[in-house]
């Protein structure tokens, strides 16, 4: 294993605050039932950003955050992860982006994500990368990039083809299935880490998996250079040219669900900044999601 010194990894997408409520039983649609209610900073870009700050990593991130009271309050709350905020677009215009979701011991029951001020703000969050900031016509940004899907689907279209993210190792998360389909441009990307679910997966090949394996194998026959595919309490496989390899994560009691895509991808993009070989950082990846889904992480 050959260590690396960290470089900043650029974290694009939703900066919001997280609304979760928890039951500590299972709960069904109509449900009311008594539980614990949190407020928390979140967003696809943030969870991953926050994980690999913890990783020893150096998240910086691009998104839009209001400049609302809460926008400042959530501001100084990455900064207190440990995640940089400089490069944020912070309009007077919008509000800072929430989302809300409802967790019980059965798992996510219901969940809205409100990244409409993320929308607005548009391709105005990548001003960085190509006014000199973090890159420029002719020095493209050339580390990592982990990427969400909450992005409008035109922007996503644009970034897959953008000259400003030829040079990077460009991970990619659609953030839900209902965004799946957003991410259909990254399948052609040469340089693109693209990191699902099994539903996910499905969506973006037009058909059902069974098995993460199988769907891992499928998406490199549409043309993705590689990928991750998680299942859950199954087995999760990553497939590259080089082949396809699985692992089954560690079993643990489920106490939240909210985030555990985000921890499993940040923790792998910061296995492999630190050496690790394929089998080593999905493995940790699973441990790291695990971790998180017990609720024994912050």
């Amino acid at each position: 294993m050959t260590q690396r010194s960290p470089s900043p990894i650029l974290c694009i997408g939703s900066v919001l605050w997280d609304m979760i409520g928890r039951a500590p039983g299972p709960m069904r649609q109509g449900a009311d039932v008594p539980g614990r209610i949190t407020r928390l900073p979140g967003g696809v870009a943030m969870n991953i950003a926050r994980t690999l700050a913890q990783f020893g990593q150096i998240p910086t991130l691009l998104s839009a955050v209001g400049r609302d009271s809460e926008g400042d309050e959530l501001i100084a709350a990455c900064a207190q992860h440990g995640v940089g905020t400089d490069h944020i677009y912070r309009p007077a215009d919008l509000p800072t982006d929430r989302y809300m979701a409802v967790e019980g011991a059965n798992g996510l029951i219901a969940a809205i994500a409100d990244a409409a001020s993320l929308e607005a703000a548009g391709a105005r969050i990548l001003a960085p990368l190509s006014d000199g900031s973090l890159g420029h016509a002719d020095a493209p940004f050339a580390g990592t990039i982990a990427l969400d899907g909450n992005l409008t689907a035109s922007l996503l279209a644009e970034i897959a083809n953008s000259p400003a993210f030829a040079a990077a190792d460009l991970r990619v998360a659609p953030a839900s299935p209902g965004k799946a389909e957003r991410l259909t441009p990254f399948l052609s990307h040469p340089r693109c880490t693209l990191y699902v679910n099994l539903e996910e997966a499905g969506l973006l090949c037009a058909t059902r998996f069974d098995h993460a394996e199988s769907a891992a194998a499928a998406l490199l026959t549409q043309g993705a250079a590689r990928v991750l595919v998680t299942d859950g309490a199954g087995p999760a496989a990553e497939a590259s040219p080089e082949g396809v390899i699985s692992h089954t994560p560690p079993q643990v009691t489920v106490a939240r669900v909210t985030g555990a895509g985000d921890t499993f991808m940040a923790a792998h993009i910061a296995a492999e900044a630190k050496g690790h070989r394929r089998e080593a950082a999905l493995s940790r990846a699973l441990v790291a999601a695990a971790r998180h889904v017990s609720g024994d992480t912050q």
